[in-house]
């Protein structure tokens, strides 16, 4: 028998059964589901230091388990001395098993470790049913060595769902684990 991720046969055995039962689903299929989970950063100081771009890169490679991809930019900003194709940021699209282990790894062991964790804000959602959330440092996650960086960066971490709204993906994101805030 092959691997199957802790929360991917949560979901299947506990979690459709009970959005069923709160929204009222007739079919399998119309219960939302996680489809992507796209962590990234933007490295604004990559501007004057190339290597900055390659740090990011090797973090968010270890920390998602896939390799990332740098981001470049679209347009000409003479402020910032930013020219169009220039590297900016990095960014890791999360599918499948690893995007359900990577989310069991920053429910059980890199959000708790969070100093003054009280839980995330409800207030990320989008309108469509896609959450965000900001992470202000990346040395909680327990991949990143904190000897080895060389400077304390935050990232982005989006959650991609087939709920149309954002009660229908809150449910589905407590119900997969992520501790929200209470009222």
């Amino acid at each position: 028998m092959s691997y199957i991720p802790r929360l991917k046969s949560e979901y299947k055995e506990r979690v459709i059964k009970a959005l069923s039962e709160e929204f009222g689903y007739k079919n399998v299929m119309q219960v939302p589901k996680l489809e992507k989970i796209v962590v990234s950063r933007g490295v604004g100081a990559a501007v004057s230091d190339k290597k900055l771009i390659d740090h990011a890169v090797d973090e968010l490679t270890n920390i998602t388990g896939q390799k990332a991809v740098a981001t470049i930019s679209k347009k000409d900003v003479a402020t910032f001395k930013l020219r169009k194709g220039m590297p900016i940021g990095a960014k890791v699209t999360l599918r499948g098993e690893r995007m359900y282990e990577f989310l069991d790894r920053l429910i059980t062991s890199a959000l708790p470790r969070v100093r003054d964790f009280q839980g995330i804000r409800a207030t990320g959602f989008d309108g469509r049913g896609n959450y965000n959330l900001g992470v202000t440092e990346q040395i909680i996650f327990p991949e990143i060595n904190i000897d080895k960086i060389n400077r304390i960066n935050g990232m982005d971490i989006t959650f991609v769902t087939s709920a149309d709204t954002d009660k229908e993906a809150k449910s589905l994101l407590t119900q997969l684990g992520l501790p929200f805030k209470k009222n």
